[in-house]
């Protein structure tokens, strides 16, 4: 798992932490009982504060994605099932908007446009 952030972002740093998990989550790349990386680690390897990051986990946590014990660090809990399934659902919208001809871009800003 690589936990992405973008330091010149507008969007704080723990937040982005928590999306990156939830992208993973998404694309399929985490499972339950998979172990994210330790609070520590995340902190040094992004150059962020301890803080920052425990402050994310404990949103994941606090969302139920993540189960946060004592020793055992975090750990994915059931919960990102539904988010895995997206990417099904995902993969299937892009195989059909290739069928019809439509850019990766247009598609983009479509579902941008549908989310908002």
């Amino acid at each position: 798992m690589l936990i992405r952030v973008d330091p010149t972002s507008g969007t704080p740093i723990f937040a982005q932490i928590v999306a990156s998990v939830h992208a993973d989550a998404a694309a399929g790349r985490l499972n339950p009982g998979d172990r994210l990386p330790s609070a520590r680690d995340v902190a040094g390897a992004l150059g962020v504060n301890l803080h920052t990051v425990l402050r994310a986990y404990q949103e994941l946590r606090d969302e139920g994605l993540v189960d946060m014990r004592r020793g055992r660090g975090a750990v994915v809990t059931e919960a990102v099932e539904p988010l895995a399934h997206l990417h099904h659902d995902i993969a299937a919208l892009v195989a059909r908007a290739r069928t019809l001809g439509l850019a990766a871009d247009t598609l983009a800003a479509l579902v941008k446009e549908t989310y908002r």
